[in-house]
C-alpha cells in the first residue's frame, strides 16, 4: 500500500495584543480570542504598550504559580510572550548610575522592569544620580541586557518635574519649535491699523470680556451680550484670529499640524502655537486690541438663532475673569448687591493671571452680561436636552503645584453657572460655524460623535439594577441608545453617592468623538452639524476652518489654499490620533501628581467608593478624584469568586462582598514613587 505523501503544517498563528503591566511586573494582554495572564517571568524581554505575539502555557495545578496571587481568581489561561512585533519606547527617562565601565539607566517608569546599560566612556560627565533620557540601541532578551545612548541629561533624579519629563518622553511629545517657526513669530505683528483697511471691524466699543480658568495663560475666546429688544438678543463670540498670523505650509503651519494640539500637563503647557503667538500676539489679553473671527447670533425670546453672521473683526478685552469671579459676580446678581457689592465680591477670589484691575462701571456691566449669558445658557441647555442632549456630571481635579513642582494642594472643578454660559456660548458658535460651511459647500474638518454600541450599553444593566436605577427606567430603550432614557438613568443617580460613578460609566460607554472631512451627527450634544471654531490657539482643526472662513470672507476660493484637496482627510485623522495622545499624557500627569501629594497623608482613613473591580484587584476613588487599589489578596485569605456581570466579589467562606459603586472607608498605605495609583487597605 502506498504511503500518503505527508504534508506540511501550516504555522501556528498566535494571537497578538498590547502588552499592560502592572508595578509588581505582572501583565496582561487583550487579544481578539481573549486575554492572557502574563507572570513576569514570561514577558520576554517586552516593555509595557509593546505589540505582542502571545502563547498560552501549560500550567501545572499541583505545583506553585508563579503570580497565583495576582490572578488567583481571574481564571485567566496564564501566557508568555512569544515575540515583540512592535515597540512602544524608543526613548526612556530614568537615574543614571555610574558603575564602572558602564552607566547603568534605572527607569522612571516601575512599569518598565528592565535596566538599560550605556557605556560610560560615551558620557564621562554625566553625575550619578542625574535624570537622564537614553534611546534604545537593543532590547533585552534571554541572552542580553538592554542596551542604549543617553541623548540628554534632563536635570536631577530626585527633580520633581521627572515624573512628568517621562510622559512627555513615552508619548514623544514635541518640546521645541522649528528655528524657522520662532524667526516667523517675532516677525509677526498685529497691525491694527492694516486689519482695518483691509476690511476688519471695529468692535473695540463693545463690552467684550473673557472667562477662563483662573491660571489660564491663552484667551482664545471672549463673548459680549447685547439686548436688541426685549425679545431679541445678540450673542457676539470672538475667537482669536490665529489665521492671520499662520499661513498654509509655512514653518509654525508645519509644527503646528504635527502637534496638532497644545498639551496642558500638570507642570507645564506645551503649546501648539509659539508663545509669541499663542500667549501675546493671538491671545485676547485685557486692554489690548486684537484680530479676532467674530459670529453674531440674533436669538429669539425663545432662544432660538433668528440669525447669524460671521466675519473678521477688532476686538479689546474690557475684563478677563476666572470662573470663580464669574460665579461670584452671578451669586451677587442673585442677592440684588449694589456695585460695592459685586466689586467685593469679585476681590474675594483669586485674581486670575493676566487680568487687570477693574472699575465699579466694568464690574457692573461685567454682572449685566453674565446674568444675559445666564438665561440664554438656560435656555439654550434645555432645548439642547429636549432634543436628546446629554449632560454628564464632572469632577476635574488639577494639582496645585509649588515654584519647585512639588504637589501642594488639589483644586476641584465642576460645572457651575459660570461655565455653563461659557460652554453654551461656545456650543451655539461651533453649530453656527458649521451650518455656514455646510451651507456654502466649504471643505471643513466636523466634530462628530456616533451613537454608543448597544453591547456596550448592555454591560451596564445589570450595574444599574444593582444601584436601583434599571427599575424606572426602560432597560430596551437604555440598551438601544435612546438618549432620553441615557438623561433618565444621569438623572436618577444625581445627588446620590454613584452619580459621578455612573456618569463615567456612561461616558466610557459612549464612542470616542473624533475629527472628520464630512459631517454627521454629534451624538451627545444632539446636533446635526458640529465642528471646532472657538479655540484654534490650541486646536489644529480650529485653524483649518478658521482659514476656509476667512478664504471664503475674503471671496477666495478654499480649495487654493491646500496642495491636496483631501488634506481635511488626514488632518482630521491626526488630530483624532493627537488629542487621544494629549488627554492620556495630561491625565496621566494629574494622577502622578495626585499619588504624590497624597503622599503626606499616608497612614489616615478616609471614605471613597469603589470606581472598578477586577478578578485581582479593587479600584477605589477618593473624594479628590485620586485612585487607590486594593489587592484581592489583601481582602482575606479565603477564596474570592468574581462576578464578572455586577463588577463584584464575593468571599466564599464569610460571604463578604465588596462591588463597584459601593462607598467603604480605606486606609492609604502607600503613595509609591513614580505611581498614577495609591496602594490601600479596607479599614
Amino acid at each position: 500500500m502506498a504511503k500518503r505523501p505527508r504534508t506540511r503544517r501550516r504555522p501556528r498563528s498566535n494571537p497578538h495584543g498590547v502588552l499592560s503591566v502592572a508595578s509588581d511586573g505582572y501583565g496582561f494582554v487583550r487579544t481578539a480570542e481573549g486575554s492572557l495572564f502574563i507572570p513576569a517571568s514570561k514577558m520576554g524581554g517586552a516593555f509595557y504598550g509593546d505589540l505582542v505575539e502571545v502563547a498560552p502555557v501549560h500550567v501545572n495545578p499541583s505545583r506553585p504559580q508563579e503570580g497565583k496571587a495576582h490572578n488567583k481568581v481571574g481564571a485567566l489561561p496564564t501566557g508568555r510572550v512569544v515575540t515583540v512585533l512592535q515597540r512602544a519606547h524608543e526613548l526612556i527617562v530614568g537615574r543614571y548610575e555610574v558603575a564602572d565601565p558602564f552607566g547603568v539607566v534605572v527607569p522612571n517608569d516601575p512599569r518598565i522592569p528592565y535596566d538599560i546599560f550605556t557605556i560610560r566612556a560615551d558620557n564621562p560627565t554625566v553625575p550619578d544620580g542625574a535624570l537622564v533620557r537614553v534611546r534604545m540601541k537593543t532590547f533585552p532578551d534571554r541572552n542580553s541586557a538592554a542596551t542604549g545612548v543617553i541623548e540628554d541629561v534632563i536635570g536631577r533624579s530626585d527633580d520633581p518635574r521627572g515624573d512628568i519629563d517621562t510622559i512627555v518622553t513615552r508619548h514623544r511629545l514635541a518640546t521645541s519649535f522649528s528655528a524657522e517657526a520662532l524667526a516667523q513669530a517675532e516677525g509677526c505683528r498685529v497691525d491694527i491699523e492694516e486689519a482695518l483697511a483691509s476690511g476688519y471691524r471695529d468692535l473695540r466699543d463693545r463690552f467684550v470680556f473673557t472667562v477662563d480658568p483662573v491660571d489660564a495663560r491663552d484667551f482664545d475666546d471672549a463673548v459680549s451680550v447685547e439686548r436688541l429688544s426685549p425679545r431679541a438678543l445678540r450673542l457676539g463670540v470672538h475667537i482669536a484670529d490665529v489665521g492671520a498670523f499662520v499661513s498654509w505650509e509655512s514653518p509654525i503651519d508645519c509644527d503646528a499640524r504635527t502637534r496638532a494640539t497644545s498639551v496642558y500637563l500638570a507642570d507645564r503647557v506645551l503649546p501648539m502655537l509659539p508663545e509669541r503667538l499663542s500667549n501675546d500676539l493671538c491671545s485676547l489679553v485685557p486692554g489690548t486690541a486684537r484680530r479676532a473671527l467674530t459670529i453674531d447670533v440674533v436669538l429669539d425670546a425663545a432662544w432660538g438663532v433668528s440669525s447669524f453672521e460671521c466675519y473678521e473683526s477688532i476686538v479689546s478685552s474690557a475684563a478677563r475673569l476666572s470662573y470663580d469671579q464669574a460665579q461670584a459676580l452671578l451669586d451677587g446678581v442673585k442677592r440684588g448687591d449694589s456695585a460695592e457689592g459685586l466689586m467685593r465680591a469679585l476681590s474675594a477670589e483669586d485674581t486670575p493671571h493676566g487680568s487687570l484691575p477693574l472699575d465699579a462701571h466694568a464690574v457692573a456691566d461685567a454682572a449685566q452680561a453674565l446674568g444675559e449669558l445666564l438665561a440664554f445658557a438656560r435656555g439654550r441647555r434645555a432645548q439642547r436636552r429636549a432634543r436628546g442632549g446629554i449632560d454628564f456630571a464632572s469632577r476635574e481635579a488639577k494639582v496645585v503645584l509649588n515654584g519647585e513642582g512639588q504637589a501642594q494642594g488639589v483644586r476641584l472643578r465642576t460645572r457651575t453657572e459660570a461655565t455653563s454660559c461659557i460652554e453654551e456660548a461656545m456650543i451655539l458658535a461651533n453649530e453656527c460655524t458649521a451650518r455656514l460651511l455646510i451651507e456654502n459647500g466649504l471643505p471643513g474638518i466636523f466634530r462628530v460623535h456616533g451613537a454608543p454600541a448597544s453591547a456596550s450599553l448592555a454591560a451596564l444593566v445589570p450595574l444599574l439594577e444593582e444601584f436601583g436605577f434599571a427599575r424606572a427606567v426602560s432597560v430596551d430603550s437604555f440598551v438601544s441608545g435612546d438618549p432620553v432614557a441615557l438623561q433618565a438613568v444621569l438623572d436618577l443617580a444625581r445627588g446620590t453617592a454613584e452619580e459621578e460613578l455612573v456618569s463615567s460609566l456612561v461616558l466610557r460607554s459612549m464612542q470616542r468623538a473624533v475629527y472628520k472631512p464630512v459631517c454627521e451627527p454629534h451624538f451627545g450634544l444632539a446636533s446635526a452639524a458640529y465642528c471646532h471654531f472657538t479655540s484654534p490657539i490650541r486646536r489644529y482643526p480650529d485653524l483649518f476652518v478658521h482659514r476656509v472662513l476667512k478664504a471664503h470672507l475674503q471671496g477666495h476660493s478654499p480649495a487654493a489654499l491646500f496642495r491636496e484637496r483631501d488634506a481635511a482627510t488626514w488632518i482630521a485623522d491626526h488630530a483624532s490620533e493627537m488629542e487621544r495622545i494629549a488627554d492620556a499624557a495630561a491625565r496621566e500627569s494629574q494622577e502622578i501628581k495626585l499619588v504624590e501629594y497624597m503622599g503626606r497623608f499616608v497612614g489616615q482613613t478616609c471614605e471613597g467608593i469603589v470606581s472598578y473591580v477586577t478578578p485581582s484587584c479593587v479600584f477605589v476613588r477618593l473624594p479628590n478624584t485620586v485612585e487607590g487599589t486594593i489587592p484581592v489578596r489583601d481582602l482575606g485569605r479565603e477564596y474570592f469568586s468574581y462576578d464578572a456581570a455586577r463588577y463584584a466579589l464575593t468571599g466564599d467562606q464569610s460571604g463578604f462582598r465588596i462591588r463597584m459603586g459601593q462607598k467603604v472607608r480605606v486606609v492609604i498605605k502607600a503613595a509609591p514613587a513614580h505611581a498614577r495609583k495609591l496602594l490601600l487597605r479596607l479599614a
